[in-house]
């Protein structure tokens, strides 16, 4: 009779030993954990060191897909679970009668509300719209709750596209506000109510509530992205249960939608995993340029059981993109070679985007998000061409007007799964935490513009580099396992940050002569992409 052997138990890196011992001695930790270090795993260990000394814990995770994973690898006695799922226990579960309710249109709610069907408002040169209102008020809320703020105020109501001068959003907050305390008024009645009830509300309602969670020790994973709102319950526990943090500061990549990277300054003893399982040591050294831009302490070193290229790419197995509408622009480009292509997360928000677009070139008004404001197509390109704050749409308008919104919508349902795709597409937000064999970055990371200043020889200087897109950037080649080809980051190896060192060089003259040999494997002119990052924003027709 045959039996398969057990899996041995990898040795612990002289690190993880480190972490082990530290957390043996019921101090609070943070432990900075570089990518593919093997966080989860260290974890584990920690869990099963608990075990031990018959402590009982908890393990909080960023979403319900890591805390099912983390739950095969722990110990049973250490519940894997989120912040929400905490909360809907003692909190949202009184309100399930709410969250079953129908759908409806944000503009409808609006109506309930108190915002007349009719009702628009000139702020600035735009006009705001009883839907464009309504979708702000309910964005209000869901910032509101994303704080650690006992009660609304105007630095919740987000900045709307198109008007985003302070004197201009301080006219909306004026106008925002008084519906937005009305929305969360609704939102505490348990049976009724016009406002649809979401996960966010209750895990307010909880914070609020000041909650003490019973365990000896608190594991928050992905501690770098955490909601103040999460922050605050979390850190409130420290009297009375160890806490470990552990995340990587240099992926804290969601300041744009409020989270909050609570490594930094956390009072407790310093800790690191910096050995990399992913990748080898070529790319270690391409991760810890970027490291250095941003200020991190952290370095990275390669497996050396791994051996990473960095070099040309001609068909990689993902493609990553700083934004939503670049993520759309190679969708369209690897169609058009003949490759069936996935994006990662899927299409819905794209697609919203691409129907926004439709509609405003069809001179009807849109009502998503990104476009509401604007009231005809050409209002939207003279945005995009020459507010500096659109700068990141003008992709978007280049593509409308060269394919069409019908290609767009039809390259959008020709999307295939990822099981049976030959190549994925996904913004660098939502490939945070996963890894490809191949990946290239694609065209619309594009680098700081050029100062007035020039050099002895009369070039233009370039600017500093943005700590948030060196972040993004970071997060982006550390994806890889076997090949990364830099693509649009390649402008990296002539700035004056990027410190190329002499296999950089070599890399980026190969793609060179790739390039002038074969013709141009990407657009002549790359789109340029400024500002927020563009992840999936709620249509408010849902």
């Amino acid at each position: 009779m045959h039996t398969t052997a057990p899996t041995p138990t990898p040795t612990p890196t002289p690190e993880q030993t480190a972490a082990t011992d530290t957390f043996r001695t019921g101090a609070h930790l943070v432990m900075q954990a570089g990518a593919g270090t093997g966080k989860t795993t260290t974890l584990a260990m920690l869990a099963h060191t608990a075990r031990r000394q018959s402590r009982f814990g908890r393990y909080i995770a960023f979403n319900k897909a890591i805390a099912r994973d983390a739950a095969r690898k722990f110990p049973a006695d250490v519940a894997c679970g989120t912040a929400h799922s905490l909360a809907y226990t003692a909190v949202g579960r009184h309100y399930q009668a709410r969250m079953n309710a129908p759908r409806q249109a944000g503009w409808r709610t609006g109506a309930a509300l108190g915002i007349d069907e009719g009702m628009s408002v000139r702020i600035g040169a735009r006009n705001v719209t009883n839907k464009a209102l309504s979708y702000t008020v309910l964005r209000t809320v869901t910032r509101f709750c994303h704080s650690a703020d006992t009660g609304l105020a105007r630095h919740h109501v987000p900045s709307l596209r198109g008007a985003e001068a302070e004197a201009l959003h301080d006219q909306l907050a004026g106008l925002v506000l008084p519906y937005a305390r009305r929305a969360w008024a609704d939102l505490q009645h348990r049976d009724r109510g016009v406002v649809r009830f979401e996960h966010d509300h209750y895990l307010k309602m909880w914070a609020l509530q000041e909650p003490v969670i019973r365990a000896d020790f608190l594991l928050l994973d992905e501690a770098q992205d955490t909601n103040p709102v999460v922050e605050q319950v979390f850190s409130a526990q420290r009297d009375h249960a160890q806490l470990v943090l552990v995340g990587d500061s240099a992926q804290a990549i969601y300041g744009w939608r409020g989270a909050r990277d609570v490594m930094t300054g956390f009072d407790g003893e310093q800790l690191t995993l910096s050995r990399s399982f992913r990748f080898g040591p070529t790319l270690a050294t391409e991760a810890n340029r970027w490291l250095s831009i941003i200020g991190a302490p952290l370095r990275l070193t390669g497996s050396p059981q791994r051996e990473t290229e960095l070099r040309v790419v001609p068909a990689p197995e993902a493609i990553l993109c700083r934004s939503n509408v670049g993520a759309m622009v190679e969708v369209i480009r690897q169609q058009e070679t003949h490759r069936r292509v996935a994006l990662a997360g899927g299409g819905e928000a794209l697609s919203a985007l691409a129907r926004a677009a439709h509609d405003l070139n069809e001179g009807r008004r849109a009502t998503h998000p990104e476009l509401m404001l604007f009231e005809s197509w050409s209002e939207l390109r003279e945005y995009a061409e020459y507010d500096p704050a659109g700068r990141d749409l003008l992709p978007l308008v280049e593509l409308v007007d060269e394919h069409g919104t019908t290609a767009l919508l039809r390259a959008l349902d020709r999307l295939s799964p990822e099981g049976s795709a030959e190549v994925t597409v996904s913004t660098a937000h939502r490939a945070k935490g996963r890894e490809w064999a191949s990946v290239r970055i694609a065209d619309d990371f594009t680098g700081p513009d050029d100062l007035d200043e020039r050099d002895e020889h009369g070039t233009p200087l370039p600017g500093p580099i943005d700590i948030d897109e060196a972040r993004l950037a970071y997060v982006a080649v550390t994806r890889a396992r076997a090949q990364l080809d830099i693509g649009g980051l390649s402008w990296i190896n002539s700035h004056p940050a990027g410190d190329p060192s002499p296999w950089t060089a070599t890399a980026t003259a190969t793609a060179t002569a790739a390039t002038a040999s074969t013709g141009p494997t990407r657009s002549e002119h790359p789109p340029t992409v400024h500002g927020p990052a563009g992840e999936p924003i709620p249509d408010p027709n849902q």
